[in-house]
């Protein structure tokens, strides 16, 4: 295992792929906490779990991905549905379970999902990417097309069974996938220092013979060189590889979370010390005009704004269309 250094100079991206890079943050920022605030009126069925704070990790990840690549996603997906391309108010159709939202609303926050741009979707079970993710790089490499899947894990996710083998066959059979690991410090409410037992989640890429690295997941620039080295080894047939990236969510693990393990004052620093948009921000400038940016998320919370409402008022899935989509005849 090796440590991450500094991130690649802004300069090393055009202008159109930073400002790109920042409408996904911006969207992944303004979506979320659109829906913290909807989440209370008791309208949206079903847990929600927020992304707000680690836009930085998602995008830097997925702005290395082609729509024919594949990710697949934790519970808390929808910055992971925003970065890989996923439509806004497709999703929040879907949030909001209505019968126009990209699973026709039978998927909701969770189980959101769009193959059209790689998204192979959201997962209640803890760990539940990384064994779809190899699977559908085993397809890749056996189609021969050159492309390479993501699953992103948390922390708490890092610790389970299925995790472990499905590095252990990507290493076996060589496979185009990378572990993307978010650590946000917290596997619900368990400390990862208290719950990781080596407390070195990068550290165990090294017991299946993965190279891993370490970034500041808040850091778009250190995540986006970490993930582009890491997805040309993959398309060049080296296999797979291990990235952790530390950063901090915002909200509690899931909507309505008393969040009694950290302080307000902790909560506070995060976001003032750790918040990937600014941290952008601070790395672009005078390079973008701020006003680009202040313009882009004006853009994003009117789009939110919008598909909250459309959602509001679309059509309920109709009880004929209870089994379609659910059951598979062979």
């Amino acid at each position: 295992m090796t440590l991450s250094t500094a991130p690649a100079a802004a300069q090393d991206l055009s202008t159109d792929q930073l400002l790109e890079a920042y409408r996904r943050m911006a969207k992944i920022r303004k979506f979320e906490q659109r829906l913290h605030l909807e989440n209370q009126t008791g309208d949206i069925p079903g847990f929600i779990h927020l992304y707000a704070g680690e836009e930085a990790t998602a995008v830097g990840v997925c702005m290395n991905l082609k729509d024919t690549d594949y990710i697949g996603s934790t519970h808390r997906g929808h910055g992971h549905c925003i970065a890989k391309g996923c439509d806004i108010k497709g999703m929040m159709y879907e949030i909001f379970g209505k019968q126009d939202g990209l699973c026709h609303g039978k998927g909701g926050s969770m189980h959101i999902a769009d193959l059209s741009v790689g998204m192979l979707g959201a997962n209640g079970i803890v760990g539940g990417a990384p064994p779809l993710a190899t699977g559908a790089a085993l397809t890749a490499k056996y189609l021969g097309n050159h492309g390479v899947s993501v699953a992103f894990s948390g922390d708490g996710g890092s610790n389970q069974g299925t995790v472990f083998e499905a590095m252990n066959m990507a290493v076996v059979l060589n496979l185009p996938v990378v572990f993307v690991f978010e650590n946000n410090g917290f596997g619900e409410a368990s400390g990862a220092d208290y719950s990781v037992g080596s407390k070195d989640v990068a550290g165990r890429a090294a017991g299946f013979g993965l190279p891993a690295v370490k970034v500041d997941g808040t850091d778009f620039f250190a995540v986006y060189e970490a993930a582009k080295d890491a997805v040309a080894l993959g398309r060049s047939g080296g296999g797979p590889s291990v990235i952790e990236a530390k950063n901090y969510r915002w909200f509690g693990h899931f909507e309505g979370d008393a969040n009694l393990y950290r302080t307000k004052e902790q909560i506070e620093e995060i976001k003032r010390d750790h918040d990937p948009l600014k941290i952008f921000r601070s790395k672009v400038e005078g390079l973008i005009d701020m006003a680009e940016l202040d313009k882009i998320e004006q853009e994003a919370e009117q789009e939110v704004d919008e598909s909250v409402a459309e959602a509001r008022a679309a059509a309920e899935p109709t009880p004929d269309q209870l089994t379609v989509d659910v059951y598979k005849n062979y």
